[in-house]
C-alpha cells in the first residue's frame, strides 16, 4: 500500500516579500533600510511583518508600532495589504498544482500539497522539493519545504525543522518530532503557554505523558487546537485528517453523445444549436460570460478535433455565439464519425442581468461588439485591430495596436488618458522642419516644412515632456511641444527637440508631429 505523503511549504517572510514585488521601483526603500509592515490591531497599529534589517535591529512581529519606532527613530512603516496577500497566496496554490493535483492554502503563510504518487515525475521526493525550493526562489519567496505521512507533522516540520528541507517517514515520526517545541502541534498560544507552566515544552515531552492524563487535563476542550491529545493523534497518524483541496469551480461544459456516429458536417449545426441552449442556460444560472469557446468533437478511432471563437466582450447570447461557429463547423474533422461532442467555455467572466432601454433603443456598444466578433471570426484575430493605450508618456509609443479581442486600455478619440489634446492625425516619424521666432525663445512666427513657408498667427504652449531616461540614450533631450494656426486656418502640432545651451547634440531642432483639423 502506497503511504501517504503530505508535502507543507512555509513561506516565513511571505507579506514582506510580496510587498517588495508589489512596490518595486526607484522609489523603493533600499534592504539596508529598517522596514516593517503595519495593521491594525485592537490597542492600536502593530507590526505584521520586518525585513532583515528591522529584524536585526531588534524589532518583532505583534509589537507596538509606537514603541518600535521608539526604538528605532529611522524606522520605514508601510501598510500591510493582507487582502491583496491573500489573493497572491491563493493564486500560488493553484500555481502550485504543476506538482500534484490537491493543494490548498495553509493560514497566511503556507501552503498544503498531496504528493502522494507524484513524486516519482520529479526524480523522487529528495529532487521534487529541491524543485519546489527553486520555483519559489524565482518567485523571490523564501520557502521551507517538509514532506510526512500527515499533515500535522509536515506542518511542524517546516516550521520548526533543523533543515529548510526535509523528509519524514512513518518511522522516523516520533524521533523527528520529539525535540521540536509543543508549538509545533498547531496549539493556540493559551494552551502553549499552559503546557509550558505544566513543564512540558517540547512534543516528546507532551508525547510521554499517559494520555488518560492528559486527555482528563484538557477534556473540556473540544476544539483541536486547544486540545493536545487530539493534535498528537494527527501529526501521529491516529487520527485521520483528509487534505481538502481549495474549491475549484466546476467547469462550464455542455456535454451532446450520439447513439450513432455522426460523419456528416451538416448533422454538427442542430448538435451546435442544443449544446449552446446548454451551456447559456448554466452560464445564466451562474451569472457568466463567455470569452472563448471550444467546440471538440470525439471521433470513433479515439481522436479529437477543435475549433474555438471569442468574443470581444463576455456573452451567453446564443443566437450571437452560433453566428461565430457559422464559418468554422466545416473545419472539424468527422473522421470515421464522431461519438460525442462538447462545448466549453474556456474563458468566461461575470456578468449580471442587463437592464435594457425602456424606450427600445438598441445598446451600441453590444452591437459594436458584436459586429468586431463576426469580423473577427471571418477574417481572423490578426486582421481586426484596434488602438490601444501603451505605458508611455511619449506620444508616438503612447498608444498602438492590438487585436479587437483583447482585454486593453482604448486610446480616447483626441486625447490622452489624462485628458490632454492631442490632434487627430500622429505622423507616423516627426518630420524636421524649420521656425523663427518673432522675440528670441519666444513662440513660433513662421513655420517652414516639406519646403512650403507657413505664416503663424496663434499658438498654444509650451508643453514640456521628457524622454524615458529608462530606455532611451542618455543623450535625450526634452520636448516642447506647440499648437499652431498659420494664416490658412492649418493647424499644426509641433515640438522644439532640446534646448539653448544644454550641451546634448548642438542647437534645438523643430518638428512637426502631427496634423489638427
Amino acid at each position: 500500500m502506497t503511504q501517504r505523503r503530505i508535502v507543507s511549504i512555509y513561506l516565513p517572510h511571505f507579506p514582506i516579500q510580496s510587498w517588495r514585488r508589489r512596490t518595486r521601483g526607484p522609489g523603493a526603500p533600499v534592504e539596508q533600510t529598517p522596514l516593517v509592515l503595519a495593521r491594525e490591531g485592537a490597542h492600536g497599529r502593530l507590526v505584521h511583518d520586518v525585513n532583515g534589517a528591522a529584524a536585526r535591529a531588534g524589532i518583532t512581529r505583534g509589537a507596538r508600532l509606537t514603541d518600535m519606532k521608539a526604538l528605532v527613530p529611522s524606522l520605514h512603516v508601510a501598510d500591510a495589504d493582507m487582502a491583496a496577500d491573500a489573493a497572491r497566496l491563493s493564486a500560488l496554490a493553484r500555481w502550485a498544482q504543476r506538482w500534484c493535483p490537491w493543494t490548498r492554502v495553509d493560514g497566511a503563510d503556507g501552503l498544503m500539497l498531496e504528493t502522494t504518487g507524484s513524486d516519482h515525475l520529479w526524480g523522487g521526493e529528495a529532487a521534487m522539493l529541491a524543485q519546489m525550493r527553486r520555483a519559489f526562489a524565482g518567485l523571490d519567496l523564501t520557502a521551507r519545504v517538509a514532506v510526512a505521512p500527515t499533515l500535522g507533522a509536515a506542518w511542524a516540520l517546516a516550521r520548526f525543522g533543523a533543515a529548510p528541507r526535509e523528509l519524514c517517514g512513518a518511522d522516523a515520526l516520533a524521533e523527528r518530532l520529539g525535540p521540536l517545541p509543543v508549538a509545533a502541534l498547531r496549539l493556540d498560544a493559551d494552551t502553549v503557554l499552559l503546557l509550558k507552566r505544566l513543564g512540558l515544552k517540547t512534543v516528546g515531552a507532551v508525547a510521554g505523558v499517559p494520555r488518560t492524563a492528559l486527555a482528563r487535563r484538557f477534556r473540556h476542550r473540544n476544539d483541536l487546537p486547544s486540545n493536545p491529545p487530539l493534535r498528537l493523534d494527527q501529526a501521529f497518524g491516529r487520527l485521520a485528517e483528509p487534505l481538502m483541496p481549495d474549491d475549484v469551480p466546476a467547469p462550464v461544459r455542455a456535454l451532446a453523445r450520439f447513439a450513432e456516429p455522426v460523419t456528416e458536417v451538416e448533422a454538427i449545426g442542430p448538435v451546435l444549436d442544443r449544446l449552446l441552449d446548454d451551456l447559456t442556460g448554466q452560464m445564466d444560472t451562474r451569472q457568466l460570460g463567455a470569452r472563448r469557446l471550444l467546440l471538440t468533437g470525439y471521433r470513433a478511432d479515439g481522436g479529437s478535433s477543435s475549433v474555438e471563437a471569442a468574443t470581444s466582450r463576455p456573452s451567453r447570447d446564443p443566437a450571437h455565439l452560433r453566428r461565430l461557429f457559422r464559418d468554422r463547423l466545416e473545419r472539424i474533422d468527422t473522421g470515421f464519425g464522431l461519438d460525442a461532442m462538447t462545448l466549453d467555455a474556456v474563458v468566461h467572466e461575470a456578468l449580471g442581468a442587463a437592464q435594457q432601454a425602456l424606450v427600445g433603443a438598441a445598446d451600441e456598444s453590444i452591437d459594436l461588439a458584436r459586429l468586431i466578433d463576426r469580423l473577427v471570426a471571418r477574417l481572423g484575430p490578426g486582421a481586426v485591430l484596434r488602438p490601444v493605450a501603451r505605458d508611455s508618456h511619449v506620444p508616438e509609443r503612447a498608444e498602438g495596436l492590438a487585436p479587437a479581442g483583447t482585454q486593453c486600455v482604448i486610446v480616447p478619440t483626441g486625447e490622452t488618458a489624462d485628458g490632454v489634446p492631442r490632434p487627430l492625425r500622429l505622423l507616423v516619424r516627426p518630420e524636421e522642419a524649420q521656425v523663427l521666432y518673432a522675440v528670441p525663445d519666444g513662440p513660433p512666427a513662421q513655420l517652414v516644412w516639406r519646403r512650403q513657408t507657413h505664416r503663424i498667427v496663434r499658438s498654444q504652449g509650451p508643453e514640456r515632456i521628457a524622454p524615458e531616461w529608462w530606455r532611451e540614450k542618455s543623450t535625450a533631450r526634452l520636448r516642447d511641444y506647440y499648437r499652431v494656426e498659420d494664416a490658412e486656418g492649418r493647424r499644426y502640432w509641433i515640438f522644439r527637440e532640446g534646448l539653448p545651451g544644454d550641451g546634448r547634440d548642438g542647437p534645438p531642432r523643430w518638428f512637426v508631429h502631427g496634423l489638427d483639423a
